[in-house]
């Protein structure tokens, strides 16, 4: 059974309504929560592209990510869950792993199951919760993994984005 039906949610993937980039988060993370989802990324064998501005390099260590100096090219780590869905990795806090996901490849009950696979993944790797935000409206989740309910659940009300 699904997490969530796309007729429950889909005001959440309404590009007018939620912008086109969501934010995604798993809040209260450490370096080693980071380098427990580069090790996700690999032992799923995910397809993956890791880059320091234009140069793509092999991935490493997130301490070594993490530790960068500010002035350094953003890293970004790119993830493809399926060949056409892709999460987009930023290494800006070690204290909260981050990523961009896009809605327009996340149309439909199919791209919303495997938009809650990829975030159960995440969060029974990590054993905390995985929250998707609109993009600009950070820390109000509309949807997420719970830890608990080892589920993703809805988390804003449908009724206030119609």
């Amino acid at each position: 059974m699904a997490d969530l039906l796309w007729d429950d949610v889909k005001c959440f993937f309404d590009l007018d309504l939620m912008g086109s980039l969501p934010d995604v988060r798993v809040p209260n993370a450490s370096t080693e929560d980071w380098q427990a989802v580069l090790d996700l990324v690999a032992q799923k064998g995910w397809q993956y592209r890791y880059s320091e501005g234009a140069t793509v390099l092999p991935v490493p260590r997130a301490e070594a990510v993490l530790s960068r100096p500010t002035d350094a090219e953003c890293p970004e780590l790119r993830v493809w869950p399926t060949a056409d869905v892709l999460a987009i990795f930023r290494f800006l806090a070690d204290d909260e792993v981050d990523f961009d996901l896009d809605l327009r490849e996340l149309q439909g009950q199919d791209r919303l199951d495997v938009l809650c696979a990829f975030l159960r993944e995440i969060g029974r790797r990590l054993g905390k919760p995985v929250l998707m935000d609109p993009e600009g409206e950070y820390g109000r989740p509309v949807l997420g993994f719970d830890v608990e309910a080892d589920r993703v659940v809805l988390l804003g009300d449908p009724q206030t984005r119609s």
